[in-house]
């Protein structure tokens, strides 16, 4: 069996663990939010037709922050459908899915919904169909305390107090040709910039995210990041990233999806400070990798010759153990770039490609993906520790050569956290940590998450879940474990007594 060590020092830091790591995504969008977070009449529904067992799951999943309204769907929305008396707001087509949009969901219930569920709103702005005075338009609805038109009209309303929402999303993938109003490099970056100003002037406070790539892969990737953050630098606090990854045959490759997703943060770390420099500017600029999961987009044809539908069931994937595996490693890489990824949003949240799946009037159930994401959420804490494993390599295809073993540790007043993923899909790993200083060397718990079969995947009655991993031990200073081929492992360390 092959062998892979690393070091656990507590003078080795990247960051804080930054709670916004762990967003998520709500977007108009097939079921994610009818049936999906919001259903009334459903068993479970409130008072106001939230789903309480979804609302229970996206607790347990650790949820700190999730974007809205979109996505794609943003570029042609009109916010002010979604406020008001339900019964007067207009049902009109989206253009992006393709389907009729009742507006019986709004931002007055978004905003409703996200107290319930413990979370930071994170509002996007469509600068495809519309521009500065809508985005400005919506802040003050939002933000303002009271006195002006628009502030009045949110307590007229029901919601007297300001909803006081931080972050901003500059418009959505407005790089990309399938977006309502895509637009050049040039054009966004001045719109983008504009926009910026104007809504600081409504509110000095907020903090806005400017669109980048919509993923690497764009014939435009770089060129893009350079030139739409020369126009807006000093306007913005963080620039955009966006990925999903899928198997498509390739297993190997497919579970060595982190090693892109790290390189692809690394190439926009080293654009946006080169327009820095350029700009003569101590400014930095941070990262908002606002969409990231797995997306098997090989099974998703597109709507553009079907018919205008009502929450259609759009790519519902059911997620397999090797893509929570490859999740799990993905929220590895974020934790990694903890120093410059300030906030990240899992794609989407029920239904669409999610953790969380259900059927209308009926059941609510965690997909293998929800496991990674929840165990990380809760138990990362405190500090980010610099881990460099010394590990075999696998030589895939897609990502060329990569480690074999991927790692992250944190560290708070409780002990020391290690994530780790064996990306092998047919070979164990024997893996020790030397624990030097950390003055952590009881197992609190050792869990994995791994199936003899990697395209297992779970439903509404059986789960596939990490089960607690046998024989790991941490004696005179060093931590054993073997790993099993494509799996997830997160070990707890408590402090010596």
């Amino acid at each position: 069996m092959e062998t892979a060590r690393l070091t656990l020092d507590r003078d080795f830091t990247i960051a804080p663990v930054g709670r916004r790591l762990f967003g998520s995504f709500v977007e108009h969008m097939g079921r994610c939010v009818y049936t999906g977070i919001f259903e009334p009449g459903h068993p479970t529904a409130d008072e106001h037709g939230f789903r309480a067992d979804v609302l229970e799951l996206t607790r347990e999943l650790g949820v700190s922050v999730v974007r809205y309204p979109g996505g794609n769907f943003v570029s042609g929305y009109r916010w002010e459908d979604g406020v008001g008396p339900v019964a007067d707001r207009p049902t009109r087509l989206d253009l992006a899915w393709r389907q009729i949009e009742t507006n019986r969901f709004g931002l007055d219930e978004f905003m409703t919904w996200t107290r319930a569920a413990g979370v930071e709103p994170m509002m996007a702005v469509n600068l495809g169909t519309r521009g500065i005075q809508e985005a400005c338009d919506l802040l003050e609805y939002a933000n303002h305390p009271g006195g002006t038109r628009l502030s009045d009209l949110r307590a007229e309303h029901g919601r007297p107090d300001p909803y006081g929402i931080r972050l901003w999303c500059l418009g959505n993938e407005m790089d990309g040709p399938w977006q309502v109003g895509h637009k050049t490099a040039d054009e966004y970056g001045r719109l983008a910039n504009e926009t910026a100003r104007a809504m600081r002037l409504v509110d000095p406070d907020v903090r806005l995210v400017l669109c980048g790539s919509s993923n690497s892969r764009m014939p435009t990737f770089g060129g893009w990041e350079a030139t739409v953050l020369e126009h807006a630098y000093d306007a913005v606090d963080y620039l955009s990233l966006h990925a999903y990854y899928e198997e498509d045959g390739d297993l190997p490759g497919f579970l060595a999806s982190a090693a892109d997703m790290d390189r692809f943060i690394s190439s926009v770390v080293a654009t946006a400070d080169h327009v820095a420099a350029k700009q003569r500017t101590r400014k930095r600029i941070d990262l908002s990798f606002d969409e990231w999961n797995v997306w098997n987009q090989a099974d998703y044809h597109g709507r553009e010759r079907e018919p205008f539908e009502e929450a259609p069931r759009l790519i519902e994937d059911t997620y397999t153990a090797a893509d929570a595996v490859v999740v799990g490693d993905l929220l590895i890489t974020l934790l990694r770039h903890a120093d410059r990824v300030a906030v990240a949003c899992q794609a989407q949240l029920a239904n669409i490609i999610a953790p969380i799946r259900t059927e209308p009037g009926g059941p609510a159930w965690r997909q293998s993906i929800f496991h990674p994401f929840a165990l990380t959420a809760r138990h990362a804490r405190g500090e980010v520790l610099r881990v460099e494993p010394v590990s075999p390599s696998l030589d895939t295809g897609r990502h060329g050569e990569v480690p074999q073993l991927s790692a992250v540790a944190t560290l708070d007043e409780d002990g020391v956290t290690l994530f780790a993923v064996n990306r092998s899909p047919d070979r164990p790993l024997e893996m020790t940590a030397d624990l030097r200083d950390v003055h952590a060397d009881r197992v609190v718990e050792a869990c994995t998450l791994a199936e003899d079969d990697p395209h297992r995947v779970g439903g509404p009655a059986e789960e596939v879940r990490p089960r607690p991993l046998d024989g790991v031990k941490a004696d005179g200073g060093t931590l054993t474990a073997v790993l099993p081929p494509a799996s997830w492992t997160m070990v707890r360390l408590g402090r010596r007594a």
